[in-house]
């Protein structure tokens, strides 16, 4: 266990990729699903337009969340964004100590410095391939943010390993952003009300491709959604994502996405087979996300390169725990992983020159 400073740039994202003069390049930095919305959800969220008039209100959305999960509604807080929950968690909750899982999205600790904690870091080590070791977690800790599947590892943890960080007093933040692109959602903690301080959040924002909307939720005892809910502002959901995020958790968006999580996963082995054949580069297995993240030297002249050929993919060492070795790549269709794999032996070999 180590405390850090800020030497990583803890707000960079992947979004910053294909901005300004990389809005030309195909995406293979930010992990939103491509292809998103499909056309039913811009549907529901043009049909919502004509009630902005009103003020949103959000029970029928957060019902609907809450039968999804088999919960009661008062243990469903929407948010706007899986990234406005972190910044209310940060600022709601009263703790000592929090420790942050990495590698990990960095907004989490993001947030906590920002309210005024000191935060501490447990490193998970690419020689174990980043799994978890809840014994690594200080026991004095009084808040643990983890993701699953991780963020930018792509390591699907074990539910009954993050389920043993649980201790009295203790709050175990979950990110579960991308469970809904795992087949089966396999090692889902969402809706367990067994786990003493769980706390799970979910985004709508990656399999829909609502980044632009700011959809996502929080599930957790009634206590703590009510402290969470206080810290909110009023009316912090628009209409028009509590329209989406009633959509999305409905019987036909859960079908599409579990059709989706099964072609990703296809999607995933074509890619990771690809890069197997890529002299010097590793990538961290068994992937479990719609991203890998692999090791490979100058790998930051690597992605240059790969911008100069049309392709934009994310850097690995804004992550704590991670160094300028290190590239995440979101997994695409075949057709697109197929000319990317060409691009990157390209890019390899212009590198070894």
């Amino acid at each position: 266990m180590r405390t850090e400073g800020d030497a990583h740039d803890l707000r960079h994202h992947g979004d910053a990729e294909v901005r300004d003069e990389g809005r030309s390049l195909v995406d293979l930095a930010v992990n939103v699903r491509a292809g998103t919305p499909p056309a039913w959800l811009r549907e529901v969220i043009a049909g919502s337009l004509g009630g902005l008039a009103a003020y949103p209100d959000g029970r029928c959305a957060r019902a609907a969340v809450a039968a999804r999960h088999a919960v009661s509604p008062d243990r469903v807080l929407l948010t706007a964004g899986a990234a406005e929950a972190f910044v209310l968690l940060a600022r709601a909750l009263k703790v000592r100590r929090p420790v942050v899982v990495h590698p990990q999205f960095t907004e989490p600790e993001a947030a906590l410095r920002d309210a005024g904690h000191t935060v501490d870091r447990v490193l998970l080590r690419a020689e174990d391939g980043f799994r978890l070791d809840p014994a690594a977690v200080p026991e004095d800790a009084d808040l643990v943010v983890i993701g699953n599947p991780t963020n930018p590892t792509s390591v699907l943890h074990p539910a009954d390993a993050i389920a043993r960080l649980a201790r009295p007093g203790r709050t175990v933040v979950v990110d579960e952003a991308f469970m809904d692109a795992v087949p089966g959602e396999r090692e889902a903690l969402a809706g367990r009300t067994d786990v003493p301080g769980l706390v799970v959040l979910r985004s709508l924002t990656k399999t829909w491709g609502l980044a632009g909307l700011r959809i996502g939720y929080v599930l957790a005892s009634p206590e703590t959604i009510g402290a969470l809910e206080r810290a909110q502002p009023l009316w912090p959901v628009s209409t028009p994502a509590l329209a989406a995020a009633q959509a999305c958790v409905g019987p036909q968006a859960l079908a599409e996405a579990a059709h989706a999580a099964h072609r990703i996963a296809a999607d995933r082995a074509h890619l990771v087979a690809g890069l197997s054949g890529i002299a010097g580069l590793q990538v961290v297995q068994p992937a479990e996300g719609p991203f890998v993240l692999v090791r490979l030297p100058r790998a930051a002249v690597v992605r240059r390169h790969l911008r100069d050929l049309g392709y934009a993919v994310r850097r690995g060492d804004t992550f704590p725990g991670l160094g300028e070795e290190w590239l995440r790549l979101a997994v695409r269709d075949r057709a697109t992983v197929s000319s990317f794999l060409g691009a990157l032996e390209q890019a390899v070999t212009r590198a070894d020159r």
